[in-house]
């Protein structure tokens, strides 16, 4: 075979795979997925973001070293459901057109996640899901994201759930079994890769709550059904938590969303031994995690993170999409019952064996080689089309 011939088919084996994500959670899980797929080199790699999150997103690029090929950059202040899903669906459609991809990967539950495989759908374009089969059978929580997984998940061609559970789900709802591969969850790969790298924290109010010796109470709230009163009562139990305890410090790692900002501030602004610090990085928030004591959040990606540290996370949610790591001890649900939280933290604060019992229970997301995994699938799936 002369060189010509053999580098055009080179280039008819080369799998066009576009990866496209939105938020900062999906671009630390897409993150170890990214680098993995380019270690093959029968794909061609192209990311797509729309910019849902914009600060956030990009301080996780940078991180992990992603330059986007196409940035949407559909973040417009307080915009609604409606507006952001047209708006990623309307730009990402000529994207994929101008790419002409073998393949698309979305990650989780965004509008990011449901409108990028909508417009792969349309044009016939396979779609592999990554973190597929969570649910909780309320479709309005968490809301909209329960509805976003769900959708894609009839869109999916490939679907890669983190875990025997998510699997089950998934079988149950009649997705073909040869379709369905348990992989675990990359958040545990970005995490491992972060937890690696060396930080110190800059002189102010994190370095010296740290310093202080005080049990540190990590926070994060960002979920749209907590708007509002359920966000002030969890706020008014964080203020009665330092109140109970001298050497209690609540760290809060306010998300940039207004509707948060205020509820933050009207409950908390001044508040002795609670700082309201501006949404941290992923190397910060990391090396944050590590030095706690406890997390209260509502977040999906901290339920899988928290665990690999040790951390208990009490939930602030009155379901999750996670139940494996309820099972194995590692987070507690407690919704967002100003008596309940407060109580439920301090349990955890008072009582070493309670304490010793979620700290030491084992990560049910993964051992962080998930990526590898859905790299290696994709590239047999693919060479066979």
């Amino acid at each position: 075979m002369d060189v010509a011939a053999r580098l055009q088919g080179e280039m008819m084996s080369t799998k066009r795979i576009v990866v496209a994500f939105g938020t900062r959670p999906e671009a630390i899980k897409m993150a170890p997925v990214v680098h993995r797929l380019r270690e093959h080199p029968e794909f061609d790699v192209r990311v797509v973001v729309t910019a849902q999150h914009r600060e956030m997103l990009d301080s996780v690029l940078r991180l992990f070293d992603i330059v986007p090929d196409a940035d949407l950059d559909v973040m417009v202040a307080r915009q609604t459901l409606d507006q952001l899903t047209a708006r990623v669906l309307e730009r990402m459609g000529p994207v994929l057109d101008g790419i002409a991809p073998d393949a698309v990967l979305v990650q989780g539950d965004t509008t990011t996640t449901f409108a990028t495989a909508l417009a792969a759908f349309y044009r016939k374009v396979p779609v592999g899901h990554i973190e597929a089969g969570l649910r909780t059978s309320d479709k309005y929580s968490p809301f909209p994201e329960e509805m976003n997984r769900r959708l894609t998940t009839s869109i999916a061609t490939w679907h890669f759930p983190p875990t025997g559970v998510s699997q089950a789900v998934l079988h149950a709802e009649g997705i073909d079994p040869a379709a369905v591969w348990i992989t675990g969850n990359t958040v545990v790969d970005a995490l491992l890769e972060t937890q690696a790298k060396p930080y110190e924290f800059e002189p102010g109010p994190v370095a010296e709550a740290l310093a202080s010796g005080r049990r540190i109470v990590l926070m994060t709230t960002h979920r749209r059904e907590n708007w509002g009163e359920p966000l002030r009562a969890v706020c008014r139990a964080a203020r009665r938590l330092v109140e109970r305890y001298d050497d209690v410090h609540v760290l809060y790692a306010v998300h940039l969303n207004p509707e948060v900002q205020e509820a933050a501030r009207e409950v908390l602004a001044d508040v002795e031994r609670v700082d309201l610090l501006g949404p941290l990085d992923y190397l910060p928030f990391v090396k944050l995690m590590e030095a706690s004591t406890l997390v209260l959040s509502d977040s999906g990606g901290v339920q899988e993170e928290a665990p690999s540290l040790g951390k208990p996370v009490l939930v602030l949610r009155e379901s999750t999409e996670r139940p494996e790591a309820v099972a194995a001890g590692t987070v507690r649900l407690v919704g967002t019952d100003e008596d309940r939280v407060l109580a439920e933290a301090s349990l955890l604060l008072d009582d070493a064996e309670e304490y010793s019992a979620m700290s030491k229970a084992s990560n049910p997301y993964g051992d962080g080689r998930a990526a590898i995994r859905i790299a290696d699938i994709l590239a047999e799936q693919l060479d066979r089309t």
